[in-house]
């Protein structure tokens, strides 16, 4: 494996594990307000990026590499409100896209098309992430301080179920 590719990968692994700890405590804040669709929403969230670094995590190991585990940062434990949180995912889901861009870069500058093939369901996977958060910040915006239409959309979130999404690959 390129070891500059290898190098990113490793980066990458970590920040998707940093995620999944995002959403976990997002979703403990959740349940501490009780909003359960919501902390069952985050909970998904911290599951799918959890499957998302085990996936870069075998790619790795397949092609021959090292993966090099680092310290993961506390995540946040307290925000203002559903809208915040929501916020911060939206936040947070982007600067994860713009990271994935740039492993597609390397990947294509150091001529490692496996992985730049590897790397495209990321890309497509990170349209999908922000979309489905923005679909969540459009309904928050429209409910503004309604109590019972944030009941309403809790109880939406409350049917999410996990299925990996990287079974596909």
């Amino acid at each position: 494996m390129n070891k500059r590719v290898e190098e990113v990968l490793n980066v990458q692994i970590n920040r998707e594990i940093y995620s999944s700890y995002l959403y976990l405590s997002m979703s403990a804040y959740f349940n501490a307000t009780g909003l359960k669709g919501m902390a069952n929403w985050t909970k998904i969230q911290y599951q799918e990026e959890l499957s998302h670094a085990m996936k870069m995590f075998d790619y790795v190991n397949e092609r021959g590499g090292r993966v090099i585990l680092e310290q993961i940062e506390r995540p946040a434990i307290e925000w203002t409100s559903p809208l915040d949180v929501f916020e911060g995912v939206l936040s947070h889901e982007e600067y994860i896209t713009k990271n994935i861009n740039e492993l597609m870069s390397i990947a294509t500058e150091e001529k490692d098309y496996a992985t730049v093939n590897f790397l495209q369901w990321f890309v497509g996977e990170q349209v999908e992430e922000e979309a489905n958060v923005n679909e969540i910040l459009d309904q928050l915006n429209l409910i503004g301080d309604n109590k019972m239409g944030l009941v309403m959309l809790d109880k939406e979130l409350v049917q999410r179920v996990f299925v990996d999404p990287t079974l596909n690959i």
